[in-house]
């Protein structure tokens, strides 16, 4: 009898519970959608349908040559020689730089490219691509004005010549880092090798909250500070902007020892002849 009515009990409990959360209001459960570029707003893109844009020979799969994974595969024709490679990655930088300069776009060096300049002024001799950003709103301007532009370039001594694609990738309108395969929003690509400038843009996730905060797709956070007012410098024998808080931002991305170890990558550097030197 006991029994009979503790289970009365528990049935009457368990109905007025089940009448309480009925009666509750339901939880929205839907993800927030992510954040977009305004600026690009006039793309009809659909988030479930992003695939990957910018594609090259070979990915990062287990004992591949990572080397490849630097090359556009529209252009690739094969491996550049390491003379080849270090002088069209030179060429390139000054054809980027300068195409920016001129056309009032606003970008610095960034990465393992803003390293090669803390040591020399110079790309690290064993880096395969250039590293740059600029902000969302740049980003914009650029897909909006100069998407798929091809410039002509000739070096100064008219001994090199090179065609470059601005190619800005349609799924920089999602801001966030979605399914992982589009962090990178444009590339400055040299149409005879494949090799190219990678370029990420900045954006403030949060504008009302956190205004000073900016990040990249890539998830590496930068205060207002870090960046602004940019430096001006040179790089590679022509003029480039570079972080305000360059040396913490190194530091942060890849620890002191980037700054004083003096042997890397089969390279040991000479202060004499301020050089990363080949060892053979």
């Amino acid at each position: 009898m006991n029994i009979r009515r503790i289970l009365f009990g528990l049935a009457v409990g368990s109905s007025s519970l089940s009448q309480i959360v009925t009666g509750a209001p339901a939880i929205d459960t839907t993800p927030p959608p992510p954040p977009v570029l305004d600026g690009m707003s006039y793309l009809t893109l659909s988030r479930p349908l992003e695939d990957k844009y910018f594609h090259e020979p070979v990915g990062h799969e287990e004992g591949a040559d990572d080397r490849l994974g630097h090359y556009d595969v529209r252009y690739f024709h094969g491996m550049v020689s390491e003379e080849e490679r270090a002088e069209s990655l030179h060429h390139m930088v000054i054809a980027y730089l300068n195409f920016f300069r001129l056309n009032k776009l606003e970008t610095w060096i960034a990465h393992g490219t803003l390293l090669g300049w803390w040591w020399n002024s110079e790309l690290l001799p064993w880096d395969w691509d250039v590293d740059t950003q600029v902000l969302d709103t740049t980003l914009a301007r650029m897909a909006r004005e100069f998407n798929r532009t091809v410039t002509s370039y000739t070096s100064t001594d008219k001994k090199f010549k090179r065609k470059y694609l601005l190619d800005i990738n349609p799924w920089a309108y999602f801001r966030d880092s979605g399914p992982g395969h589009n962090i990178i929003d444009a590339r400055w690509i040299d149409t005879s090798n494949g090799l190219y400038v990678d370029i990420t843009a900045l954006s403030r996730f949060n504008p009302e909250e956190s205004p000073h905060t900016w990040e990249c797709k890539n998830r590496h956070i930068y205060h207002t500070d870090d960046l602004y007012p940019l430096r001006q410098s040179k790089f590679e024998g022509t003029k480039v902007l570079v972080p305000f808080r360059y040396q913490e931002l190194l530091m942060e991305e890849y620890s002191v020892k980037a700054l004083t170890r003096t042997n890397f990558q089969n390279h040991t550097w000479s202060p004499s002849v301020g050089q990363w030197v080949l060892q053979v």
